[in-house]
């Protein structure tokens, strides 16, 4: 069904009075109104030419707005509700308002944008775009409902917004307070269960040592070890892979060509999975030469469950980045090459091309973005590198920046605490993505292996200069060292945390530790992006998740996790499944009809429900791995509601939802979701775009005064120079795999003894020592074995 179609049947609003003073534009403004109406004003910002008339081409009265564009480069126009209090409507938190109005256009670039007044700062600042408005060449009404109102906010102010050359005719405005039922409260769990969710570990394991989870478009879960971090795997060239099926709970292995451990990876507009890199060998034992990069690259299929070759990257990126643009492409950076140098070249996937474009057809910057950096694209595609990243120091600098490919320029961005101790912090784009704010949590260093932190910052990328501001500190939990469990205490937090956007917008944090590939933390908790306020004490995994662990979200709204590989090079095979609250507090909502499942940007799409729904959303599935998924991103779907028929209106903005499958869930009042409906969002194409006149992005002019200038463009270069010992591990103790740390936690005194105490604590056992060398004193009779009996007596 099209959009056009489903404006064109009105629907009624609930009952209430009109919130709108002079909806229909009859009364005139007085002096000093800019020719406007009363309670209404021009605004909006760019390069465009605009004129706006009160026109006597009315739907009802005398009067109605005409807002017109004859030239733009840039930017948008409107008119608005006056921000005052006399014109302003006042609204309540936590409430919704369903908004209507009629309108004619001859452009399909038109949104309806709104507004808030927070009573905190006494300012007012873009709030949202509700929906787009379909060409329509006569008077035709459109109604939509607000999200909840956030907290601190007294008065909205909102009108429709024109971003192409066009015109676009109002009248008739109109908003209503709305209520939506909520269910009667059920638990069906028991008290603790009900408070805290549940965890139950699954009977049958992961078959392989998987360090890669990717959710697929058929609601399968593929798991990618390639070597697992095992030497004598990659010596027989024994490379693994797995997909679980959550239906029966089956695993079925996949046969993988290459080493794909710490490859990057991000799911394609068409579903397949974009595999970058791997492990090309491992550091050699006498410590000159770290791990190295692959340059393969290659495709899985979830339909025929195998891999497909693409050409090669340019050069090898062990750790790389991957982040899906607005228009399909992949843009990748950092990692180490070949040689384990720091590689400072970007990659781009061309979608049309369906392969790696050369380096010349990509820009560069030639800077070394480190490994695993967490780039996360915002709403006008230029990439917020948050400062999350796996090993060592963050980037020179505060840590975080602003990378915009299209003028190739980097702008360090202010405010992230401790930026060189967020070593395997998580980063996520807050639910819902078009509030633009990121949420930043805990880390560590393994190079100076200090305790994990408890810091938690936020930024909101819609402040003309962002800054990271600190949010709550992460909850506390416990540690497990040396197989005895405490307390947490003091500003103990963890690393190798994993952040799960869930289908109510909370965030899920679980898992994690408090040193490098060590004493494994037992805590999890949500995070609430309307209070940014936590709720500890959760149910916890009762499986350790630290190193090579990851959790994710499944269409049936648990949370699955995998994985464990501490530096003693064991590997934990249990698989956990979390099933929140939100699951235990009766029936769910179930999505009754899709009719159409291929959505386009800008559409509305109309669903059934059984029963009352109060927001929906598309949550992008996961592919995560190290704490890292920069593309995962919850988009909400403002509703346009007649009984148990929902329309949802679709952003036209692909830097908000990048092409692809997603997950589509529908709330109801209490938080419960319905099971997820798969959905697949993408542009028109060819004689289908211009026959349907699809809708440009809406794209917002935010960010644009950041406090620190550009940074010096950098000269070209092939590399940066990074330590063997990148990884925290110190090679001259037992196989690669083996992590005997290069800074020992600063609680083990600098002796033999108290070090060997460590090590055995957690179960290391007996480890060769190669080629003679033994920074740590390990060896102390030089029999060529750490820690034996002769070490540890008096010399």
């Amino acid at each position: 069904m099209t959009a056009a179609l489903l404006v064109t049947a009105p629907t009624p609003a609930s009952a209430g009075p009109n919130l709108i003073l002079n909806p229909g534009f009859e009364t005139p403004g007085g002096p000093g109104n800019d020719g406007m109406p009363d309670c209404w004003k021009k605004a909006g910002w760019g390069n465009n030419d605009v004129t706006y008339e009160t026109v006597a081409d009315a739907r009802t009265g005398s009067a109605a707005m005409k807002v017109s564009l004859g030239r733009r480069v840039d930017g948008d126009r409107k008119a608005l509700i006056t921000e005052t209090p006399l014109c302003s409507p006042t609204v309540s938190p936590d409430r919704q308002y369903d908004l209507s109005l009629w309108y004619k256009s001859t452009t399909a670039d038109v949104s309806v944008t709104l507004f808030r007044h927070d009573t905190t700062t006494g300012t007012w600042g873009y709030w949202t775009d509700l929906r787009t408005l379909p060409l329509s060449a006569d008077y035709t009404r459109a109604e939509v409902r607000t999200p909840a109102v956030p907290p601190n906010t007294d008065r909205i102010s909102w009108g429709v917004s024109v971003y192409g050359v066009g015109s676009v005719t109002t009248d008739d405005y109109a908003m209503e307070e709305v209520t939506v039922p909520t269910p009667d409260p059920e638990c069906t769990g028991t008290p603790a269960e009900c408070l805290k969710g549940r965890w139950e570990v699954l009977p049958t394991r992961n078959p392989v040592r998987s360090v890669h989870s990717v959710v697929l478009h058929n609601g399968k879960v593929l798991v990618i070890a390639g070597s697992g971090n095992s030497e004598s795997m990659f010596e027989a060239g024994t490379f693994t892979s797995a997909v679980y099926d959550p239906g029966p709970g089956t695993w079925k292995q996949i046969p993988t060509p290459v080493d794909m451990f710490c490859a990057g990876h991000v799911q394609l507009q068409d579903g397949k999975v974009l595999i970058m890199s791997g492990n090309k060998g491992f550091p050699t034992p006498d410590g000159r030469i770290g791990y190295q990069g692959l340059k393969d690259s290659y495709l899985f299929d979830p339909d025929t469950e195998s891999y497909i070759r693409t050409n090669d990257l340019s050069e090898g990126h062990w750790y790389p980045s991957a982040t899906i643009l607005g228009n399909g492409d992949v843009i990748t950076f950092g990692g180490l090459k070949q040689d384990s140098t720091g590689n400072v070249t970007a990659e781009r996937w061309s979608a049309a091309q369906n392969r790696w474009l050369p380096t010349s057809q990509v820009n560069q910057t030639w800077s070394y973005w480190g490994l695993y950096p967490s780039m996360i694209l915002m709403q006008d595609g230029r990439l917020f590198y948050s400062g999350s990243h796996v090993f060592g120091n963050g980037t020179p600098g505060t840590g975080a920046s602003i990378y915009d490919y299209d003028r190739n320029t980097i702008t360090d961005v202010p405010g992230l605490q401790n930026k060189d101790q967020r070593d395997q912090s998580a980063s996520v784009l807050l639910p819902p993505a078009q509030d633009q704010r990121v949420l930043t949590i805990g880390g560590g260093n393994n190079e100076s292996n200090p305790a994990a932190n408890r810091l938690t910052d936020i930024i909101d990328l819609k402040e003309a200069a962002p800054a990271y501001r600190p949010g709550p500190p992460l909850p506390q939990g416990e540690v497990e060292q040396g197989g005895v469990r405490r307390a947490q205490r003091g500003s103990e937090g963890k690393m190798y945390i994993s952040a799960v956007l869930l289908p109510d917008g909370k965030v899920f944090e679980t898992g994690g530790a408090l040193h490098d590939r060590a004493d494994p933390v037992f805590e999890a908790s949500f995070f609430d992006p309307v209070t940014n306020t936590y709720t500890p004490d959760l149910a916890k995994d009762p499986v350790p998740r630290g190193y090579h662990s990851s959790s994710f979200l499944l269409p049936d709204g648990r949370v699955m996790s995998v994985g464990d590989n501490p530096g003693n090079n064991t590997y934990n095979h249990n698989v956990s499944v979390y099933t929140p609250p939100y699951l235990l507090r009766g029936p769910r909502p179930r999505i009754t009809s899709v009719p159409d499942d291929r959505w386009n940007y800008g559409d509305t799409q109309r669903i059934t429900v059984n029963r009352p729904i109060a927001k929906a959303e598309l949550i992008r599935p996961a592919a995560v791995t190290h704490s890292s998924d920069p593309n995962q991103r919850f988009v909400d779907l403002p509703l346009t509601v007649n009984g148990s028929t929902i329309d949802l209106n679709v952003t036209s903005n692909p830097n908000l939802a990048p092409p692809g499958w997603y997950m589509l869930f529908a709330v109801d009042a209490n938080g419960i979701p319905s099971v997820a409906e798969w959905v697949h969002l993408g542009p028109r194409t060819g004689a289908a775009r211009h026959a349907s006149h699809a809708p440009s992005a809406h794209v917002h002019d935010f960010a644009d005064q950041p406090a620190n200038p550009v940074r010096k463009r950098l000269a070209k270069r092939d590399s940066v120079p990074v330590s063997p010992t990148v990884t925290g591990c110190e090679r001259a103790y037992g196989a690669a795999g083996v992590c005997v740390p290069t800074a020992f936690p600063k609680t083990v005194r600098a002796t033999t003894a108290a070090r060997c105490e460590w090590l055995a604590d957690r179960d290391f056992g007996r480890l060769k020592v190669n080629g003679g060398r033994d920074p740590h004193r390990l060896d102390r009779n030089r029999d060529g074995v750490a820690c034996g009996k002769g070490d540890l007596r008096p010399h």
